[in-house]
């Protein structure tokens, strides 16, 4: 089942090619304190979906940022279609067909796809007619679906990513590296994605497919390399393998379920939000609602779980809650305290902790070091300061009990956050944000981009906190942790709290199917439905998702 480490695994032969779209051996890669990838081999068939998993911290962007150009190995080589290349930049990797798409998207939201598309290529098709009929070519080709007059702005999550995806083929890529590209979409866009993937093989193209979801990987990949620790530990095919058994490779556990039985909910309310509008100009000009008369309580040892596809005001809510956006109408109770119109600053001294949704923007300095950002959003707050002063030192010995209770893999505290692996990254977040025993925790995509190892840590840390009395609103586009952690549900559409559901009866294609506005009031499953679906036939793969 497995291919060792210490040889080359043979190449995938699933492909439509004789030999591996790409190969590489004896990657090794050194930072000052370090090592990201160590002796990394394995090769990826033609035409085939190749899947790359493993734990944050194990170097798998590394591995992929060498690949793409990005940073220069210091041992090993790559090879693309059997010859041996060495990639000084992205523009080197991209003409020898390696395009990438990123989990953080990269488009500018004010161009339209077609100039998206173009952007940096104008070279290859001009950007006019000739680009749009090649965009359109492509578009059809692969069923993307491009609208190329459309403002990237008015683009929902999967379609945007869909442009990710033009963009590289645009630029004549036959091989395709996509990181975590299911982390923000619901199931119908998972399924419609994974469409375009088996569209792209069935025409020779190959895909490299970076992801944590081991169900979503069983059922699209052709073959799943497993890294763990900076190196190569197993080739597999997912006919040989199953979810357990994955995670075990990744990590040496089972895998990590978010279902919590017990409930921990009481009488008293922490967080009350009644009325709450909030009004935005769009690029016309237009004065819309971002939300509109939203209105919910939380309680002591209370998770609410907050669905909804992104751009549907989640954001502008937290915002909203946490004083970085005045309201219009409405009014923000916290224990008992009106704090609608009160900074941020003091909502925080108040008791809120918060977990944002993209780290990188709202959770860290990532030039800073490890004690600095420890102090981020709680600098009035001990241990980090004395009556009027910083205190440092307090700050320092605090950082290094962080990384010690919540496994934040580094080699001190005195590196740059930038340094840490994304999961490691969120691990320092949840420490800090938990460390001043918050009355309510805002945790917006709180494991979104990390491993089964870091998710378990973070479930496991919001679970003993919600049965020591913490309120929770989570905020989720993943919905296995939001039926699993969620003690009620609620979902937002068009800035409006539209639906809501039991999270011990829902399904996440129910919800998923009300995230998109196709259903509301109170979801119920329907039983019947689901054992018709269900019947001889089924091919729904095993370990779809922890339930």
């Amino acid at each position: 089942m497995a291919t060792s480490s210490s040889s080359p695994p043979a190449a995938a032969g699933a492909g439509t090619g004789s030999g591996p779209a790409v190969e590489l051996r004896g990657i090794t890669k050194r930072f000052p304190g370090v090592v990201a990838n160590r002796d990394i081999h394995f090769a990826v068939g033609r035409g085939t979906v190749h899947a790359l998993v493993g734990e944050n911290g194990a170097g798998k962007s590394t591995l992929m940022k060498i690949l793409y150009g990005m940073q220069k190995p210091d041992e090993g080589t790559i090879s693309v279609d059997g010859e041996q290349v060495s990639f000084s930049s992205p523009g080197d990797a991209i003409a020898r067909g390696i395009g990438m798409v990123h989990q953080h998207f990269m488009l500018a939201d004010n161009l339209t796809v077609l100039e998206n598309t173009v952007l940096g290529a104008e070279s290859l098709h001009g950007i006019g007619g000739r680009a749009r009929k090649k965009i359109k070519e492509l578009s059809d080709a692969y069923g993307l679906n491009a609208r190329p007059d459309v403002l990237v702005e008015d683009l929902g999550v999967a379609d945007r990513q869909r442009v990710e995806i033009l963009k590289v083929l645009y630029r004549g890529a036959r091989t395709l590296i996509l990181d975590e590209p299911t982390a923000v979409l619901v199931p119908q866009e998972v399924e419609a994605l994974f469409d375009n993937l088996r569209e792209l093989k069935a025409e020779g193209l190959t895909v490299l497919f970076i992801s944590h979801k081991l169900g979503e990987v069983l059922s699209v990949a052709d073959e799943i390399t497993v890294v763990r620790r900076g190196t190569t530990v197993a080739s597999v095919r997912p006919s040989e393998t199953t979810p357990k058994q994955l995670a075990e490779l990744m990590v040496g556990s089972e895998l990590p379920s978010p279902e919590t039985r017990e409930s921990t909910v009481t009488t008293t309310p922490v967080l009350s939000v009644d009325g709450l509008r909030l009004s935005a100009t769009d690029s016309d000009g237009v004065v819309r609602a971002v939300l509109d008369g939203i209105s919910f309580t939380i309680h002591k040892g209370e998770v609410l779980g907050v669905a909804g596809v992104e751009g549907n005001g989640q954001a502008e809510l937290v915002e909203a809650v946490m004083g970085m956006r005045d309201p219009d109408t409405g009014t923000v109770t916290l224990d008992g305290v009106d704090l609608t119109h009160t900074s941020t600053r003091e909502r925080r001294e108040g008791g809120i902790g918060y977990i944002p949704e993209d780290r990188h923007r709202h959770g860290l300095l990532l030039e800073a070091t490890l004690w600095e950002n420890r102090m981020l959003g709680h600098v009035t707050e001990p241990p980090n300061s004395k009556g009027r002063l910083l205190d440092l030192a307090g700050a320092r010995v605090d950082t290094a009990r962080i990384v010690a209770d919540y496994d934040v893999r580094t080699p001190g505290i005195e590196v740059t956050a930038a340094s840490l692996s994304g999961g490691n990254q969120q691990k320092l977040i949840v420490g800090r944000e938990m460390s001043h025993h918050p009355k309510l925790l805002i945790a917006a995509h709180p494991t979104r981009g990390v491993d089964v190892g870091a998710q378990a840590q973070i479930w496991d840390q919001i679970r003993e906190a919600r049965r020591e009395g913490l309120a929770v609103l989570l905020i989720s586009a993943d919905l296995d942790e939001l039926i699993g952690l969620s003690d009620s549900l609620r979902v937002m559409y068009g800035g409006r709290l539209v639906a809501d559901a039991d999270p011990a009866t829902i399904t996440p294609e129910d919800l998923g199917c009300a995230m998109t506005g196709a259903a509301s009031g109170r979801l119920e499953h329907d039983e019947s439905a689901a054992e018709a679906e269900s019947a001889p036939g089924d091919t729904t793969p095993e370990g779809g998702g922890p339930r």
